[in-house]
């Protein structure tokens, strides 16, 4: 059941009137906290708090995941633990959360299944890796892990929204003239050039046509650009459909690099944690596919696990592997010869973390050519359709 805000006012002993908040699951669930607070209520409604539905960001995650292990290294039960964070906790949204699983934990459930009724803020990756941690009873060491890891993320995500800001910002600029041209200025030489009979070359009659197509269906463009995001959203959410988009995306040079980096680094984490807390490498190797949240990896860690079932040897089956670069391969083909493959996949996931923070820092300078390129040839593009006719035009005049 989930949990409401409810706000009340209430009496205390010596007649003095308070109001305040409290999370409940019912009514008459508040009004007994309300009693045995020492307070005589008057007043009880159900509210939604302001920040209700507020999103719960990698930022308010990687906070909680902190907390929850700094508790439960301090040996405070789980349940306890849960219920004080929750009820210190300013996101809304994230609060019920957090008070729903202490009370699914209490009733019998793991920290796994308390988790899974609300994969939609957690994601595959973090379950997986609570799952794991469950599994080999290191979960003091995963939630820190975990922590830095979903830090790491925030701070990469954050880099790479502030790479993009400034091309983000000259490619809407360059779209919203482009749009001012075809819209209100091509419309206006057009009708000059007819006027004087001047003959259009290829390059205005594009841009004509361009400006008569946008003035007459801009809301089925419209249409089509929001469908074609709310398509893809839809996909995603689909294993078949997100594999091929993940396909896609890993063809596109500098997003497969961060891609593939930050999905190995989650991979090498998740394995050598798995190793290190005596879990068998089969079952590392699957837990591990599933918390590196792409699915051509998983499909490689599925294959892994079928051929090591089989009797091969590691080093081996990785070589079916392509999502693997060489260094992976490399590294953790050396960590099986020497029985340090817990070590190796730890050196693995620091190399990839430092990989992905470079890219992700650096990313705005990649797309920097490609920018300068592309807004020279729209230059070139309008430039040769607006002064062409005219040149014909002064010949004509002269």
């Amino acid at each position: 059941m989930t949990q409401a805000t409810f706000r009340y006012r209430a009496i205390d002993r010596h007649g003095k009137t308070t109001k305040g908040t409290l999370i409940a699951d019912n009514q008459n669930d508040a009004y007994r906290q309300i009693n045995a607070s020492g307070l005589r209520p008057v007043q009880i409604r159900a509210t939604r708090a302001r920040g209700g539905k507020r999103s719960v960001t990698l930022k308010d995650l990687s906070q909680l995941t902190y907390q929850f292990a700094v508790l439960t290294k301090a040996r405070i039960p789980l349940v306890d633990g849960l219920r004080s964070i929750g009820e210190q906790e300013t996101n809304q949204r994230l609060r019920v959360i957090v008070l729903d699983m202490a009370r699914t934990i209490e009733g019998g459930n793991t920290i796994t299944s308390s988790l899974e009724a609300h994969r939609e803020v957690f994601g595959d990756v973090y379950i997986e890796t609570i799952r794991a941690a469950e599994a080999s009873g290191s979960l003091i060491e995963v939630l820190e892990n975990l922590s830095d890891m979903l830090e790491r993320e925030y701070e990469m995500k954050k880099n790479t929204k502030g790479a993009l800001m400034y091309p983000a910002c000259v490619v809407i600029a360059l779209m919203l003239a482009m749009s001012f041209l075809m819209i209100v200025i091509i419309p206006k030489f057009s009708v000059i050039f007819s006027s004087r009979g001047v003959e259009l070359p290829m390059p205005t009659k594009m841009l004509l046509w361009g400006s008569e197509f946008l003035r007459s269906y801009w809301i089925v463009i419209l249409l089509i650009i929001g469908g074609a995001i709310w398509g893809v959203r839809k996909a995603w959410k689909k294993p078949s459909s997100r594999y091929r988009i993940d396909n896609w995306l890993h063809r596109i040079p500098l997003i497969k690099d961060i891609l593939q980096g930050v999905a190995i680094s989650r991979f090498a984490k998740v394995l050598s944690i798995s190793l290190r807390s005596g879990l068998g490498l089969l079952e590392a190797l699957e837990m591990s596919g599933k918390a590196s949240g792409r699915p051509l990896l998983r499909e490689d860690a599925k294959r892994m696990c079928d051929q090591v079932r089989g009797g091969g040897r590691l080093r081996d089956v990785m070589i079916s592997c392509t999502y693997f670069p060489p260094f992976t391969r490399r590294m953790l083909s050396a960590g099986e010869e020497a029985a340090e493959l817990s070590k190796m996949c730890e050196i693995v996931s620091r190399h990839y973390d430092r990989e992905v923070s470079h890219l992700s820092k650096n990313i705005a300078t990649a797309i920097e050519p490609i920018l300068i390129v592309g807004l020279a040839a729209v230059v070139l593009v309008v430039a040769l359709a607006i002064f062409l006719p005219l040149w014909n035009m002064g010949a004509l005049m002269a």
